[in-house]
C-alpha cells in the first residue's frame, strides 16, 4: 500500500486541509472533525484503494483502514501539518480482532523492524562482500581498507537497538530521542564494559544488575521502550506543566533505564540461557535431531534475540573438541532456506517494490546475512517464513542423519561452506571429505524445499485473498483489461439491463438504514432484502473488486457501468465470518453466475441487517437509471436499466 498517495487522496477529497479542525485514529479508522462534511467526496473516498469504508457519524467523519491506519495517520498529519495524537480507544475494533496473540506479536515486531529494513539490508550486503572478498583472499582482513568496510557493516547491527529504538518509539507512541537515549545507555561502552568484569554488579548498593550483552539485542529496548511509553504517558499526566519539559524525559529515561537493565532487558538473557540449556540437553540425547530443530527454529530464535544462547555452545565446542554440530549446520540451513524463501517471493510477486527487496535480502540470506530477509520478507507476508522452517528442517534432518559437523566458524552461508572441509586433526577422528559434499547438499535440499514451498505457499495466499492485488498481478491485469478493452469506448457505450443478483424483495434505496447508501452518496440503484444466501452476476462484465471479507463485490459491466453489489450492512465487521466467495477478483463473469454464497443465519445473529444494496457507482457517466422492478424479484427479474 502507499501510505503517502492514500493520505494526499484523502486530503484532497475531504475538503482540503483548510477543512480539517483535527483528526485521530482509533484501532482501524482515521476519525476527522470537519468543518463542512459536505465538502468531502465520500463516493471518491470509498474508492480509493486501501480504505475499506466511510462513515458519517457522531459528529466524526470516519474512513476505515484497517490495521494499517497508524501508518496512513501519520503521512496524513504530516502532509496537512496537523497535531499528532495518539490513537484512541476503539472497543469494537478489539473486539473484532481475532488474530491470535503470537500473530499480534509478529505483527508488532514486523512492523518495528519496517523502518530499519534499508540499514541492515546495506549493511548485510556489504557484510557478505567482505566475507567473500577475504574467502578468496581478494582483501587481507589485517587492513586498514578491511577496518574501515568492516565498521561500516557493523555499524547497523552493533547499534541496532539504537535503530529499533526510533521505531519502537513511533509504535509505542512516545518519543523518540528518550527512547534513543535509553538505547544507547544500553549499548555505552564503559557500561558494557562493567556487565563484563568479574565483579557482581548492583545499583544504590541494593539492587542487583544482570550480567547481559545488549549490543545487536532486539527484545531488550522492545521491552525497555514498551515500558518507558507507559512511564511517560503517566507522568506526563501528573506532571505539573510548568516542569513538565525537563521532568518527563528526565523521569521516563531514570525509571525507563533502570527497570529495563534490572529486569526486562535480563529476559533475554534467561531466555537464552534456556536455549542453551535444552540443545545441551538434546545433543545428548539425540545427536541427529539438534540440526533439524535448530534448521526449523533459528528464525524465531533470531527474531527474539534467543539465538545468541547458543553461540556459546558451539564456540566452546569448536574451542575444545575442534568440531561443531549444534550450531553450525542448523543455521547454516535455516539461512540459506530463508534467503531462498525470498528469492522465491522476488520471482512471483508483481510488485516491483517487493520484488527489488526481496531479491536483494534473498541473496544476502544465502550469503549468511537473514535479517533483512526474515524482517522485510518473511515476517512480512508469512507465508515464506514458514516455507523457509520447512526447508530449514528438511536440510537440518538430512545433515543430522549423515553426521555432518563444521571446523571453523562464521556466519552461516554459501560463503562459508569452506568451514566444513576436513582439517588434520578432524581426519584423524574419522571425519572425510564425505563431510565438505553433505554439507553442500544438504543446503541444496533446503534451498530447494523452501523455493518450492514458498512458490505453492505463495499461490494458496493469492486464492485465499491474503495478499495484495499488486503482489499478484491482478490490480494491474484490471486496469490494463479496462484501459485495453472496448468496455468504456464510444461504440459499446450501450444500453446494459441488470439482472436481480438475490432472490428476494425489491425495495428503494431510501429505506436501506446506512446513510451512505439510503442518500445516494455511493450511486443510484436499488436494495434487496434477501430470501436465500446466494449472489449471481447481475450482467456480463470483469469483478474489478471482491472485498477479501467476501461481503462486497465490484462488477464492470461491458459498457463501463460500475456495479457494487454490498450484502447487508457494516458487515464488513464480520471479517469474511459466513462468507464463502465462489469466484475472485479479475475474473470475467457471465450474467447469472454465482459469485457468492453467505450464511443468512450468522449474519443476522450477529445482529447485521440483510439489506443489500446493489447500485451504479459511476451513474453520472450515463444518461439515465432506470429501477424496473420492486417487490419480489428473482435472480432473472431484470431490475435496472443503465441508459447510455
Amino acid at each position: 500500500m502507499d501510505y503517502i498517495a492514500l493520505a494526499k487522496a484523502i486530503l484532497e477529497n475531504i475538503g482540503g486541509n483548510e477543512n480539517v479542525k483535527s483528526v485521530v485514529h482509533c484501532a482501524t479508522r482515521l476519525r476527522f472533525t470537519l468543518l463542512d462534511a459536505a465538502k468531502a467526496d465520500t463516493e471518491k473516498i470509498g474508492k480509493l484503494k486501501g480504505v475499506v469504508k466511510v462513515v458519517n457519524a457522531g459528529g466524526q467523519y470516519q474512513i476505515v483502514i484497517g490495521p494499517d491506519v497508524p501508518r496512513v495517520y501519520q503521512e496524513v498529519i504530516s502532509l496537512g501539518g496537523f497535531e499528532a495524537h495518539a490513537g484512541v480507544e476503539d472497543a469494537e475494533a478489539e473486539k473484532e480482532d481475532k488474530r491470535s496473540p503470537l500473530s499480534k506479536v509478529l505483527e508488532s515486531v514486523a512492523s518495528i523492524f519496517q523502518p530499519v529494513i534499508p540499514a541492515i539490508t546495506g549493511a548485510g550486503l556489504l557484510k557478505a562482500i567482505l566475507a567473500l572478498c577475504t574467502t578468496f583472499h581478494w582483501m587481507d582482513n589485517g587492513s586498514q581498507t578491511y577496518a574501515i568496510l568492516n565498521a561500516m557493516s557493523d555499524a547497523a547491527f552493533y547499534f541496532l537497538p539504537i535503530l529499533l529504538a526510533q521505531s519502537c518509539a513511533k509504535k509505542f507512541k512516545c518519543n523518540q530521542g528518550t527512547a534513543m537515549a535509553l538505547a544507547g545507555f544500553m549499548i555505552y561502552p564503559s557500561f558494557v564494559t562493567l556487565l563484563k568484569g568479574a565483579e557482581a554488579v548492583t545499583m544504590f548498593g541494593f539492587l542487583p544488575i544482570t550480567k547481559a550483552t545488549y549490543t545487536s539485542s532486539v527484545i531488550p529496548i522492545i521491552l525497555g521502550v514498551w515500558f518507558m511509553s507507559y512511564v511517560e504517558k503517566l507522568v506526563q499526566k501528573y506532571c505539573p506543566k510548568a516542569v513538565k519539559f525537563f521532568f518527563v524525559p528526565f523521569l521516563s529515561l531514570f525509571i525507563g533505564g533502570i527497570v529495563t537493565i534490572s529486569a526486562l532487558g535480563p529476559i533475554g538473557a534467561w531466555a537464552s540461557d534456556l536455549i542453551q540449556m535444552f540443545f545441551s540437553w538434546l545433543k545428548d540425547f539425540a545427536p541427529w535431531l539438534v540440526p533439524t530443530v535448530v534448521g526449523i527454529f533459528s528464525p524465531l530464535l533470531v527474531m527474539t534475540g534467543t539465538h545468541y544462547g547458543l553461540i556459546p555452545i558451539g564456540t566452546n565446542n569448536l574451542g575444545t573438541v575442534g568440531h561443531d554440530a549444534v550450531v553450525g549446520p542448523g543455521m547454516l540451513v535455516s539461512n540459506t532456506a530463508q534467503g531462498a524463501a525470498g528469492l522465491a517471493v522476488a520471482l512471483r510477486s508483481k510488485n516491483p517494490d517487493t520484488r527489488q527487496l526481496a531479491s536483494s535480502a534473498g541473496v544476502t540470506g544465502v550469503l549468511g546475512i537473514t535479517e533483512p530477509v526474515l524482517y522485510g520478507i518473511n515476517l512480512r507476508f508469512m507465508f515464506p517464513l514458514y516455507a523457509a522452517m520447512i526447508g530449514g528442517g528438511v536440510g537440518g534432518l538430512f545433515l543430522g542423519l549423515t553426521g555432518v559437523e563444521r571446523f571453523g566458524a562464521g556466519s552461516p552461508g554459501l560463503l562459508v561452506l569452506p568451514v566444513y572441509l576436513p582439517t588434520e586433526a578432524a581426519q584423524a577422528l574419522g571425519f572425510t571429505m564425505n563431510n565438505f559434499f553433505f554439507a553442500i547438499l544438504g543446503v541444496a535440499i533446503a534451498m530447494l524445499v523452501s523455493f518450492i514451498a514458498c512458490w505453492i505457499l505463495f499461490g494458496i495466499w493469492a486464492k485465499k485473498g491474503k495478499l495484495d492485488p499488486s503482489e499478484t498481478g491482478k490490480a494491474k491485469e484490471i486496469i490494463e483489461e479496462k484501459e485495453s478493452s472496448t468496455f468504456s469506448s464510444e461504440k459499446n457505450m450501450k444500453d446494459v439491463l441488470l439482472a436481480a443478483p438475490l432472490v428476494g424483495e425489491a425495495i428503494e434505496l431510501t429505506k436501506v438504514e446506512d446513510e451512505v447508501f439510503s442518500s445516494g452518496a455511493m450511486g443510484e440503484g436499488i436494495a434487496i432484502v434477501p430470501d436465500e444466501g446466494k449472489v449471481y452476476a447481475p450482467c456480463d462484465g470483469v469483478i474489478s473488486t471482491f472485498f477479501p471479507t467476501g461481503h462486497a463485490i465490484g462488477i464492470t459491466a461491458e459498457n463501463g457501468a460500475e456495479v457494487l453489489i454490498h450484502v447487508g450492512m457494516d458487515t464488513v465487521e464480520l471479517n469474511g465470518e459466513g462468507f464463502t466467495p465462489k469466484a475472485e477478483e479479475g475474473d470475467r463473469v457471465k450474467k447469472g453466475q454465482l459469485l457468492l454464497e453467505f450464511d443468512m443465519a450468522v449474519i443476522q445473529a450477529k445482529g447485521y441487517k440483510l439489506a443489500t444494496p446493489i447500485v451504479v457507482t459511476n451513474a453520472d457517466d450515463f444518461k439515465n437509471i432506470f429501477i424496473l422492478a420492486t417487490g419480489n424479484v428473482s435472480a432473472q427479474n431484470d431490475i435496472i436499466k443503465v441508459e447510455a
